[in-house]
């Protein structure tokens, strides 16, 4: 059984991943500027979702089934193309947490624009799970999002906000 704490928190995560998948996908209806400052928060509120429920909170059908993946490479590159177009030069930053850093004398250069589409592909499904299957099927969504996070993207999370942020501060 769920409690009513973790439902409530797993709600507000499906609203946060909803509203990061509209502003990823939609950003080129927005100023960069005003896309900026709502991506700063946007990132936070998602990173915080997610770390404040772990694994044993949510119970999971444990079928060991599929789940769908709603974002193909077709989706996930008019995302990144999007951002990028958005930001134009100010795509590219460099990167100090990427592993090979320890061994490179040059700097390792990354995008906000593949760091956003990142972390679009696995949230979007997670909302796509969870809004299909009337919620039926958040807990195995969710337990695929925390593991995809926790092994990939929450560094990316990480060093796209701060690049955002950076941005946001010139």
């Amino acid at each position: 059984m769920i409690s009513k704490e973790t439902t409530a928190r797993l709600t507000g995560l499906v609203a946060a991943s909803t509203q990061y998948c509209a502003l990823a996908e939609q950003c080129s209806d927005y100023e960069r500027e005003e896309w900026v400052k709502r991506m700063v928060l946007a990132l936070p509120t998602l990173y915080i979702g997610i770390q404040s429920l772990s694994l044993e909170d949510v119970p999971t059908l444990d079928e060991g089934g599929y789940l769908a993946e709603y974002v193909d490479e077709d989706l996930y590159e008019k995302v990144r193309r999007s951002v990028a177009a958005l930001l134009g030069e100010d795509d590219v930053y460099l990167e100090t947490f990427e592993e090979d850093m320890k061994y490179s004398d040059t700097p390792i250069a990354a995008t906000i624009s593949e760091g956003i589409a990142d972390i679009f592909q696995s949230v979007y499904n997670y909302v796509g799970v969870a809004n299909d299957s009337d919620g039926d099927l958040l807990g195995d969504a969710f337990r695929e999002l925390k593991e995809s996070f926790e092994s990939y993207w929450s560094q990316i999370l990480c060093n796209t906000l701060r690049a955002l942020n950076a941005l946001l501060r010139q």
